[in-house]
């Protein structure tokens, strides 16, 4: 199909996809897991081929991103499952009031609409995004970069076995054929067809797409996640943090980028990061862009480098990571502010008043005392899954789960008013 006879089968859906109960939603997403899982060998062939296709164009840390293994299917099934299980989100809230006239007002949440997602080589992406779109009654139309393409449409072709069983429509879920850069553009101009785009992938597909986007769109901005290591900070879980934060999956928009050192630490604390990064790591050791103090302690260490102009404006996304000696937590919010993302940014801490310091003033989507900022992820905050990350203030912020793909209206009763 072509994309626009896409977005015409999309569109035609809504209404039936509004329309459609708790219950059937519920059955839906339980019954393209089990296909999901039933089809576990196909979608893994089709990744092997998609990441055989790739092995000379994507990056490592890229290339870890696109393989599928068993576990990772069976993951993408579980959270589906997880998602059935949710509260819907749709229907009446807690806020009718009468007015003087008699007339009956109340907030009722409804679906997007048609949400389109669009994704680089990320298979997994497919199943979540589906799930809370179908959790919260809107249509999903899915478009993802040609490395993984055929892994999508596995996953896809999976779901609409789920969807035939459960007895709804398959066209709740649509997979945009053209890879092109065509598909990019009609998707940005479908107005009257797109209620809201979403684009998931490296920085310039996403600034790409919010500057020329005609339908509404979410910005799901790169991540530069800060770890600032204050003074009174227990320096052991300072170190596990760090490594979590930066080394456990470099590839991903929550992993930090630049670990800020309060001064009166930095000569005994930087050391001790060296050797926890670098000196004990027998693969995948970082290296340090390290600023004129930083550089001075560690000079001569191996993987040790002066931090070069844009290192700190850098989503590196690899084991690289840049170092600042700071003065304070005023210091580390105010280079949070000049140089991060408003994605993730972390404290740590024994200092009550610093703590509450940096959360009132540091403005990211989240914002965490004496945790890895890895856990900005839709599934770790309780969300199931996330359809992308919202580092913008309107409409959505943070992981964005089935609530936030839903909208209101407000629905008005009487018995004859008429306004004087």
């Amino acid at each position: 199909m072509t994309t626009l006879e896409i977005l015409e089968t999309a569109r035609a859906a809504k209404n039936s996809a509004a329309l459609m109960s708790t219950e059937q939603r519920n059955a839906a997403l339980i019954n393209m897991a089990a296909a999901i899982v039933d089809d576990t060998k196909a979608i893994l062939r089709a990744n092997a081929a998609d990441v055989e296709g790739a092995k000379h164009i994507l990056s490592p840390s890229l290339l870890a991103r696109l393989t599928l293994t068993e576990e990772s299917v069976r993951e993408m099934a579980e959270s589906m499952r997880e998602i059935a299980k949710f509260h819907d989100p749709l229907g009446v809230l807690p806020e009718e009031t009468v007015r003087p006239n008699g007339l009956k007002i109340s907030k009722v949440k409804v679906p997007l609409g048609v949400v389109a997602i669009l994704y680089e080589a990320r298979p997994n992406v497919t199943a979540d995004a589906v799930a809370l779109t179908v959790k919260s009654g809107n249509v999903c139309i899915l478009r993802i970069g040609k490395e993984a393409y055929g892994s999508a449409r596995a996953i896809v072709s999976a779901m609409n076995k789920g969807l035939k069983k459960a007895g709804v429509s398959r066209n709740l879920v649509n997979l945009i054929e053209d890879t092109t850069n065509d598909s990019i553009n009609e998707l940005l101009g479908a107005v009257g067809y797109v209620d809201l785009l979403i684009p998931r992938g490296g920085n310039s597909l996403i600034n790409m797409c919010v500057e020329n986007s005609k339908v509404p769109c979410i910005y799901t901005g790169m991540g530069i996640c800060h770890v600032y290591v204050d003074e009174t900070a227990d320096l052991e879980m300072a170190l596990n943090i760090i490594e979590n934060a930066k080394c456990s999956r470099p590839s991903v928009c929550n992993a930090m980028e630049v670990c800020l050192v309060n001064k009166n630490i930095a000569e005994v604390f930087l050391p001790m990061l060296h050797n926890r990064l670098v000196e004990n790591r027998n693969e995948n050791k970082v290296v340090l862009k390290l600023d004129e103090t930083s550089y001075g302690i560690l000079c001569g260490k191996p993987n040790c480098k002066p931090a070069g102009d844009n290192d700190f404006d850098t989503e590196f996304l690899d084991y690289v990571m840049a170092v600042k000696v700071v003065d304070d937590v005023k210091a580390a919010v105010n280079h949070i502010a000049c140089h991060g993302t408003g994605h993730s940014d972390c404290i740590v801490t024994e200092n009550d008043k610093n703590a509450a310091l940096f959360m009132r003033t540091v403005d990211s989507a989240v914002v965490y005392v004496n945790a890895s900022t890895r856990f900005t992820d839709g599934g770790e905050l309780g969300l199931g899954a996330e359809i992308g990350i919202s580092t913008q203030k309107l409409h959505a912020r943070g992981p964005m789960g089935v609530n936030e793909l839903t909208t209101y209206k407000y629905i008005v009763k009487g018995d004859g008013q008429i306004r004087r």
